[in-house]
């Protein structure tokens, strides 16, 4: 069946549908460029509310298994790609990308020049678009509201037997970041987003994760009060949308890229290291640089490509903040010893980073 792609910029592109279409669903659009783990963006919650375009021109080819969900459903509003394949090509697969996105009413639009829909977003920037039935274009330009609200768990879980207790505050937080920490022999919490900071002190933490998650971080700025009272009292980590909450609550501004950085190769300098390590990313908005100035952080990561901030560290306190993801899933393992700079500074009790 044919569907139709319409951009807030007013172009219309058209293809073929793979999973259903109901009738119509709409999301920011936005593209990832990595050539593998398709699985893991679509079940990664910082993709809440948006229609996601695969660069890669066959995506589908190794099929969806069992073991590389980062949450237990996909958020994605709809899958955008040239071509999808319609059998999984390794020993590990159960279903086909199609009949993975059927089974939770996501639909598959395949056949699409998606050459030519990157150009766009690339030119216009991340925008609104809706996929329909119908040529006839009917996009509304707004942004989903609050989408943290959506993805964040609404229980308090405790995973792991014995070390470090850590509480991570789930913005929308990915299954390896857990998975990450307890593979370091740690014993993980994981509370709402808006959990109090007196119900976090009560579970005597021995440090803090602001995770990852979707949407504009100033969305939450009624939580900033509540975010700096915490991280300047516990050893803490912050990754992706927890990275631009810590500058938020320091006083310092963030702003949208114009189509951000999502893929598995973002190269960034790690100033500390005096090293570029590959990474992967998944974000739009990033930590104004010229913000940051008469704040007491030393900007330790940057963004390779366009210079921006990927990673803070305070002068006194353990609070170290990292935009991309040290977890790389998908993408490559360079930073994960950012997990074991945390940890130490967990166990000494002291800061490391200084």
């Amino acid at each position: 069946m044919k569907a139709y792609l319409h951009v807030a910029s007013g172009k219309t592109f058209s293809g073929e549908l793979a999973a259903p279409l109901e009738e119509k669903v709409s999301g920011e659009i936005v593209f990832f460029t990595g050539m593998t783990g398709y699985q893991e963006v679509l079940t990664d919650p910082s993709y809440k509310n948006q229609i996601i375009v695969f660069t890669y021109p066959l995506i589908g080819n190794y099929g969806i298994n069992e073991d590389d969900f980062e949450s237990k459903r996909p958020h994605v509003e709809a899958v955008v790609v040239y071509e999808a394949s319609g059998t999984g090509f390794h020993y590990g697969a159960k279903y086909s990308l199609a009949e993975y996105l059927q089974h939770w009413n996501i639909p598959l639009l395949t056949h699409v020049d998606t050459r030519a829909l990157v150009k766009e977003i690339r030119t216009a920037g991340t925008m609104m678009a809706e996929l329909s039935l119908s040529p006839i274009p009917a996009v509304a330009d707004e942004e989903a509201a609050f989408p943290v609200r959506a993805v964040s768990t609404k229980t308090v879980e405790t995973y792991g037997e014995a070390g470090p207790h850590l509480v991570l505050i789930d913005f929308g937080y990915k299954k390896s970041i857990l998975q990450s920490l307890l593979a370091r022999g740690c014993r993980v919490t994981v509370v709402p987003h808006d959990t109090a900071p007196e119900a976090i002190d009560a579970l005597k933490p021995d440090g803090l994760v602001l995770s990852n998650g979707p949407g504009d971080p100033k969305q939450l700025s009624h939580q900033l009060p509540a975010i700096r009272q915490l991280i300047d009292r516990y050893p803490t980590l912050a990754i992706c949308l927890g990275h631009q909450l810590v500058a938020l609550a320091y006083g310092a501004d963030t702003e949208k890229l114009r189509f951000g950085h999502r893929g598995a190769n973002q190269p960034v300098w790690d100033a500390g290291k005096q090293k570029v390590m590959m990474t992967s990313q998944n974000h739009s908005y990033v930590v104004k640089e010229e913000s940051l100035a008469g704040k007491p952080f030393d900007i330790r990561f940057i963004n390779v490509n366009d210079g921006s901030v990927e990673g803070i560290v305070h002068r006194h306190k353990p609070i170290l903040s990292v935009q991309y993801h040290p977890e790389a899933h998908p993408g490559p393992q360079d930073t994960g010893y950012i997990f074991d700079e945390f940890l130490q500074t967990v166990f000494k009790g002291e800061n490391v980073y200084a």
